[in-house]
């Protein structure tokens, strides 16, 4: 389960997130809630770039998100709405899972991590705020046929030694396992992620959310990328150092006095 945080903090959260409290951890305020954080909470790995120190801490993912308005990467990210989800009353285990990479690899033990989400109204759900572009609302958990969402159709299918696979569009993105880990199992997985020279976090900048008509902004470096709901793209550079931090604030709501830096130079992305 994720460690929960005090109800004033939970309410400053759901402030950030532009949603009133629900009266009960219900299924239907868990969608909305899933989907306002994609839209308001960017997916971004400034912190790897600008030296900041992470930490898996609830208290302290949320503080990042709610006090210092900033997004994150998935234990960032999971682990702050597995803390505001768990306050509201839902039963979130933390679950741990690696990407299906090139030629069907899969990444490192604890590449990723996303929640199992159980309401109140008898739901089990699949919720992930924390992998950039993925579905925007929670499939059911134990659904094995095809689920449909805006950006695509999602499965979640058995695989070995217990596992799932989930998929999108019939291709697999991760595997999953099914037993409950806690946040700071999530330590190593972090830490490789913000310091590995084969991790492609440390090797560019990234800072993307779901916009309001179902697309996504997405800034890699200095480059800027609208991806409308059909699919199609629209690409421009951001040349100086103004316009950069002018996006970040505009778009992300992030406030930056310096434009990060990709270890070695690079940012373009």
């Amino acid at each position: 389960m994720s460690e929960g945080i005090d109800a004033a903090t939970a309410d400053a959260y759901l402030r950030r997130l532009g949603v009133e409290r629900a009266g009960r951890p219900t299924s239907g305020a868990l969608r909305e809630l899933h989907l306002r954080h994609l839209r308001t909470v960017p997916f971004e790995n400034l912190s790897v770039h600008l030296g900041e120190e992470i930490v898996l801490d609830g208290k302290r993912l949320v503080d990042k998100v709610v006090g210092a308005r900033r997004g994150g990467f998935c234990y960032e990210l999971n682990g702050a709405f597995g803390a505001l989800l768990t306050a509201l009353g839902y039963d979130v285990p933390l679950l741990a899972a690696r990407v299906h990479g090139d030629e069907g690899r899969l990444g490192i033990p604890y590449d990723h991590l996303a929640l199992r989400v159980r309401t109140e109204d008898g739901g089990d759900w699949l919720a992930d705020v924390g992998f950039g572009s993925h579905f925007h609302l929670p499939p059911v958990f134990a659904e094995r046929g095809e689920q449909r969402d805006p950006v695509g159709v999602f499965r979640i299918a058995e695989a070995e030694a217990a596992d799932l696979d989930v998929l999108r569009d019939g291709r697999p993105v991760y595997r999953l396992e099914t037993r409950p880990r806690a946040l700071g199992d999530f330590t190593a997985g972090a830490w490789w992620h913000r310091t590995s020279p084969h991790s492609h976090f440390t090797r560019s900048l990234v800072c993307s959310r779901v916009t309001a008509d179902g697309g996504r902004i997405t800034l890699s470096g200095r480059r800027l990328t609208r991806t409308a709901p059909d699919g199609t793209r629209e690409e421009r550079g951001a040349g100086s150092d103004a316009e950069v931090l002018e996006i970040y604030r505009d778009e992300f709501g992030i406030v930056l006095d310096a434009v990060p830096a990709v270890r070695g130079g690079r940012t373009d992305g």
